[in-house]
């Protein structure tokens, strides 16, 4: 058995009650301080107290004054930028709303689009079955001010900022009408206006052509969607999947979509994070097989989860990829939301191909390079933009390569807006009903990128490669 001994009780001194209670403070506040260093590791650092001593200091002598959020803020957004990581951010308040917000399916705004002519906002179109269309705002308005506000010349995130709001709160838009001499009011409320993220086409053959322009909460199920649309209208014989200019999103909605296009238990990617500590691999659920032939669309500004995605097709499902290398964005970051809207974004792992190829500054290269006509890369002409004789420059350039791509003359492209590159946009104006003044206004440059793109639509060399492709395949 065990023997238990316990000594007689002795009476302790006042004395040592004082010690006891010294100690016992002596550890609280050791224990309080190691806690406070693991929650709080910056407090352990020396810099620390330089930080600590900057802000209080600008609070309390800064001459212009100073607001705490203001300079916490500044502070983490100065850290983020010590990484020199381009893709990591910390994004304050209603800028980070805003990161979050366009991964949602919905906003909450009025359902119309507009774009910007000579510093005004006119209507392009209203989208059927919102507060815009049920008001009576028609294409052509020009908006004028919102809630009282004149919007004439403002940036455009700032109109989206007053147009858009919560659910459900008005928004009172003046604007002009041609076919009226007084401005018109209309008030209306808020609603969600759903995001789309992906449209289709059937092209000939059984052809379904189906365009991802990024990838967000409801990607997935605009995809399955967009199928289930195409098959009702027939057979599909193969799948024209278009990722061009695709600047990536959720890796979940990816995921979801991967399930659907590769064959079950093949790998889809690795995701390697920091020191190797970490490999998750994801493989394909898939639950009905795909037999479709399967041709994937990109080109050097298809970015991160539609690389993923590209590759994926690649190498676990046969797909064959048409276009340019893709961007070669190979790392994965995670974000989280602060209760005031702030958001963290940082880079947190890099991921491979199902071959594990690492792609990070080098992209997925296409089995077939296809490039664009040349006109499809020229910089577009910025808002606001007044050309006439006498000027000079990029601008003047890129004027003159879209009026001889349209088919007015064998102009120069020395970047000198002389009396034949006049002549030929007179012509244009005329052409198009427009005022001919020889002089380059938003109207016109709108016009100009209107055709551009529909010569583009008709000459897509990587889309027809594409249906080659699909159109031959046994």
């Amino acid at each position: 058995m065990n023997d238990y001994y316990e000594p007689p009780a002795k009476q302790k001194s006042g004395f040592v009650y004082v010690i006891a209670v010294f100690l016992l403070l002596g550890v609280g506040y050791v224990l309080g301080m190691m806690s406070s260093g693991m929650r709080y590791p910056i407090l352990k650092e020396p810099e620390f107290k330089q930080l600590n001593t900057t802000y209080a200091k600008i609070l309390s002598d800064y001459l212009e004054g100073a607001e705490p959020a203001d300079l916490i803020n500044g502070a983490a957004q100065g850290m983020v930028a010590s990484l020199k990581d381009p893709y990591s951010h910390y994004l304050v308040g209603e800028e980070g709303k805003a990161y979050t917000q366009s991964y949602e399916a919905e906003f909450f705004g009025i359902g119309a689009n507009m774009r910007q002519e000579d510093g005004a906002f006119l209507i392009t179109s209203v989208i059927k079955d919102t507060p815009a269309e049920r008001a009576g705002l028609l294409e052509g308005d020009k908006l004028l001010a919102v809630d009282g506000v004149e919007v004439t010349g403002k940036p455009f995130n700032e109109l989206l900022g007053l147009v858009r709001g919560e659910e459900g709160s008005s928004v009172t838009l003046r604007i002009q009408r041609a076919s009226e001499d007084e401005p018109l009011e209309m008030t209306m409320q808020r609603a969600a206006i759903p995001v789309y993220t992906v449209t289709s086409e059937r092209l000939e053959g059984g052809i379904g052509h189906v365009t991802i322009s990024r990838f967000a909460h409801n990607t997935d199920e605009e995809f399955k969607a967009e199928l289930e649309k195409l098959q009702k209208e027939g057979p599909l014989q193969g799948l024209l999947l278009d990722m061009r200019s695709n600047p990536g999103g959720l890796l979940n909605s990816t995921l979801e979509i991967a399930n659907i296009l590769v064959p079950k238990g093949r790998k889809v990617l690795d995701v390697v994070y920091k020191n190797e500590r970490q490999t998750v691999s994801f493989v394909s659920k898939q639950k009905e097989e795909w037999s479709i032939p399967i041709v994937v669309l990109v080109n050097g500004q298809s970015a991160s989860a539609s690389e993923v995605m590209a590759a994926a097709l690649k190498e676990s499902a046969g797909a064959e990829v048409v276009g340019e290398t893709t961007y070669g964005k190979g790392v994965v970051q995670a974000f989280r939301a602060f209760p005031d809207g702030s958001v963290l974004s940082i880079t947190e792992a890099q991921w491979k191909t199902p071959g594990g190829t690492w792609i990070n500054e080098v992209g997925v290269a296409p089995d077939y390079e296809v490039a664009l006509p040349e006109y499809a890369s020229i910089r577009p002409l910025a808002t606001g933009s007044e050309l006439k004789r006498g000027s000079y420059g990029d601008n003047v350039v890129t004027l003159q390569i879209m009026l001889r791509e349209l088919g007015y003359g064998e102009l120069s492209s020395e970047g000198i807006f002389d009396e034949e590159t006049e002549a030929a946009l007179k012509a244009f104006q005329t052409a198009e009903k427009l005022e001919a003044t020889g002089e380059l206004d938003d109207k016109t440059g709108y016009r100009l990128l209107q055709l551009l793109k529909e010569k583009l639509d008709r000459e897509d060399t990587q889309l027809q490669k594409g249906m080659e492709l699909l159109l031959t395949t046994p």
